[in-house]
């Protein structure tokens, strides 16, 4: 991806030794920051689009769009689109 990035070659060799001295508990850490962080913008994107969703209907979207349908629907039971407004 040589050309798309604005950070200079020797500030990514620096990121990147960084984070290969970083302890594995940090790496985890930072990984379930962001995994927490993206299910966050997802559940503010479901809000937006189903405004009429309650909080435990959202959550069961959410394990739709990280587990796809199926599994989700094994899981979790079929989410019920009976009274949807989309």
């Amino acid at each position: 991806m040589a050309g798309l990035s604005d950070t200079s070659p020797e500030i990514e060799r620096r990121r990147i030794e960084g984070l290969r001295a970083m302890p594995a508990w940090r790496k985890l850490a930072l990984v379930d920051d962001m995994n927490r962080t993206l299910a966050a913008l997802a559940l503010a994107g479901l809000r937006q689009r189903h405004p009429q969703d309650s909080e435990a209907r959202l959550r069961r979207r959410l394990a739709d769009l990280i587990l796809g349908e199926e599994l989700a629907a094994r899981a979790y039971g079929p989410l019920e689109e009976d009274d949807d407004v989309n």
